[in-house]
């Protein structure tokens, strides 16, 4: 998954017809993309009962906070957030508090005793229970638990890009990683109810679908078929309508040739590969649990590159691990400095309790992890101008998923961020973008040619 982050959500139009009674709900996520992915069906089950979104949690009659606890930052937001609620509930008892995510699984009852004002914890994915706060959903007329997991409703536009959960939890366990205890063990979801899902995302508008899991490509390895997601990828290439494809997060135990192949042949699938490395040295990566060796991830990355040329690469980087010395980390700036990543997330090591490394002393002093840290940055800055450098002149497919700042944004296959200026409605559309400027860590231009128009479903 990719690193720490809020999700901003789009106001949508009301949910339920008619809503009667006019209640409302607010959802505030953090985390990764599950939880977003996560937080969306949330949104889907209360707009099909007569809710509708509010972004003011002092509006709402139901408030669904959407945790992660994978670094002490992020637990610190949710714990912030939480107490900052203390106030709307004095003031309304009535409005219903709902907890979920990582920070809830096996922690229920000390959470209850911590936070007595909030209603409601549930774990990841538990969605039922969301009727122990809002009674509408035991008298809904459609079955509920059959609305995909993810779910954009419709709004002025359709969304255009979505996640689509495929696995749930880690059968890793990382001496550094917490979700393999709040998340479970990994189970995958059924393989033609993955695929019928898409099809009904390609039919609401939606062009690029990301599947996610916390390590995505042990997907169908639980399955009695003995389908994998190589075979997933191919079953949904085929659906009409989807324009683009991605998956993450990977681990490079299981990144086989038979899915690089799938890469490089499918026509949808993006040439972009997320492949966490966390660090560059035998020996850290031994303590870190991740059960392979800086030699076999080069000899992975050696393969991607040599059978997909145009792809690009991200990985994830953890510094200041227990123990890790000057010359490990020179290993892991040697490897960066090597692959030349076009992305890196970069993370100082923090402890979390209930994990294995917790266990140890965190003797890298913060100053270190630091320095370390701005090392690693400087590398990638260097790296990511030069190639990004490269693409001047150059015109790319850009998906239009937005606006920021006044210019449009959208993203190439690669997953290289785009911003251009251009009149007009471009939501939704595959544009040819010719390059004319490089910044350190994105791209502008100007549109030459609409490859493919979004046919916007009536509001």
């Amino acid at each position: 998954m990719e690193p720490l982050r809020l999700f901003p959500r789009t106001p949508t139009t009301t949910g339920g017809p008619g809503r009667p009674d006019g209640k409302r709900y607010c959802i505030w996520t953090i985390g990764c993309q599950m939880n977003e992915a996560e937080s969306a069906k949330v949104e889907a089950m209360l707009n099909q009962v007569g809710f509708a979104r509010t972004e003011t949690e002092d509006d709402a009659d139901v408030i669904v906070l959407n945790s992660c606890v994978v670094r002490q930052a992020a637990e610190d937001k949710v714990v912030g957030k939480i107490g900052s609620l203390q106030r709307i509930k004095r003031n309304n008892p009535d409005v219903r508090i709902a907890l979920t995510g990582c920070m809830v699984t096996g922690q229920e009852a000390r959470l209850r005793e911590r936070f007595p004002h909030v209603d409601l914890f549930f774990a990841p994915s538990e969605f039922d229970r969301l009727v122990e706060i809002v009674p509408e959903l035991a008298e809904a007329d459609a079955d509920l638990a059959e609305l995909p997991h993810y779910y954009q409703p419709v709004a002025t536009h359709p969304g255009v890009t979505a996640y689509v959960p495929i696995i749930y939890g880690c059968n890793f366990v990382c001496s550094y990683c917490i979700v393999p205890y709040r998340r479970g063990r990994e189970v995958s979801r059924p393989f033609d109810e993955i695929v019928a899902e898409v099809e009904r995302l390609a039919a609401q508008g939606v062009q690029e679908v990301t599947l996610l899991g916390q390590t995505v490509n042990a997907y169908g390895h639980d399955l009695p078929d003995g389908r994998d997601l190589a075979d997933l990828l191919a079953a949904i290439d085929a659906i009409d309508g989807i324009k683009r494809l991605r998956f993450l997060t990977s681990h490079p135990k299981y990144f086989s040739d038979k899915l690089i192949h799938a890469i490089a042949d499918l026509p949808s699938l993006c040439e972009h590969v997320n492949l966490p490395v966390q660090a560059g040295d035998n020996e850290v990566l031994r303590r870190m649990r991740r059960t392979y060796t800086v030699e076999h991830y080069r000899e992975r990355i050696d393969y991607i590159r040599r059978t997909i040329p145009n792809v690009t690469l991200a990985t994830d980087i953890i510094v200041g691990f227990p123990g890790e010395t000057d010359e490990q980390f020179e290993n892991t700036a040697k490897l960066l400095n090597d692959i030349e990543f076009d992305k890196v997330h970069v993370a100082m090591y923090s402890p979390r309790p209930g994990t294995l490394s917790a266990r140890w002393e965190d003797d890298i002093p913060h100053s270190v992890k630091h320095a370390r840290h701005q090392a690693v940055e400087r590398i990638q800055e260097r790296v990511s101008a030069e190639r990004l450098r490269a693409r001047l002149g150059e015109t790319l497919e850009v998906l239009v998923d937005g606006q920021q700042r006044g210019r449009w944004r959208g993203r190439t296959r690669g997953n290289t961020l785009v911003f251009f200026d251009a009149a007009g409605d471009w939501l939704g559309q595959l544009v040819d973008v010719r390059i004319t400027e490089a910044m350190t860590w994105y791209l502008l231009g100007e549109p030459v040619a609409v490859t493919h128009q979004q046919r916007l479903a009536p509001v």
